[in-house]
């Protein structure tokens, strides 16, 4: 519950800055999720996490049915005031924890997941959500900011995004999400990596991290060994580069 209650202190007061970030209002890796979606008119389709909903909207402006699910009430309002001025009648918000999804068992044709699963507090058991609402012949699709094998690059990533971001959790290894979608028995694969430059000013700002850990992260990233800060190109101005992964997987029949 405390995790929660900072996950919504701290998206409560980010939601209009989501609006306009880059990073979640589109890109290669929303337009790369969709390919893979195919002809998604009539489609049921979930989106867990759903932020401001840009996943939601597109999904519904191909002709889906959508259930934007989010944690933040802020956040449903947001996806509300963009349905309604699009025009798409066809998303229902809810507000709900990612690992107790309030659907019934094989019930959506894709379950959809971008840029938010590194707050899960339980995120072995909300793949085991959104596996369950999925029907046989369905596909999950995932995006997420994920942590390198390497130990040293994996701790600097995490430490750096926990500083920034109190509601950060953890962001997991490709072999990781492997690992769970397979121990769901879905056919898993990640389909690629894509590298995201964060500029450091509106990176910091759109969380409205203090000045006193801005000022921390400055030095973890000047003073991170060089194989660390060569890994996510960090620049002198503390602008970075964090990967990006699609995974994919589907329920067989």
């Amino acid at each position: 519950m405390e995790l929660n209650a900072s996950i919504q202190r701290q998206f409560t007061a980010a939601a209009n800055a989501y609006l306009v970030s880059p990073v979640h209002r589109g890109g290669p890796d929303l337009d790369a999720l969709l390919a893979l979606a195919g002809d998604m008119r009539g489609a049921r389709v979930l989106d867990v996490g759903t932020g401001v909903g840009a996943t939601a909207l597109a999904f519904a402006a191909r002709g889906a049915v959508v259930d934007a699910l989010d944690l933040t009430p802020a956040m449903l309002e947001k996806v509300r005031e963009q349905a309604a001025e699009r025009g798409l009648d066809t998303i229902a918000t809810h507000l709900a924890d990612a690992a107790q999804l309030p659907f019934p068992g094989a019930h959506f044709d894709v379950v959809a997941c971008r840029v938010c699963a590194h707050h899960f507090g339980r995120p072995r058991q909300a793949v085991s959500e959104m596996a369950r609402v999925l029907r046989p012949g369905g596909q999950m699709l995932v995006v997420d900011s994920i942590s390198p094998e390497d130990p040293m690059q994996d701790t600097f990533l995490n430490a750096v995004e926990l500083l920034r971001d109190p509601s950060h959790v953890r962001n997991y290894r490709v072999s990781e999400w492997l690992a769970w979608l397979g121990e769901e028995r879905l056919v898993a694969e990640h389909v690629r990596t894509f590298p995201t430059f964060l500029d450091f000013e509106n990176w910091t700002a759109r969380m409205n991290t203090p000045e006193h850990e801005r000022t921390q992260l400055r030095r973890l990233m000047d003073g991170a060994p060089a194989p660390v800060r060569a890994a996510f190109a960090v620049t002198p101005s503390h602008g970075w580069e964090i990967p990006l992964a699609l995974f994919r997987a589907s329920k067989p029949q």
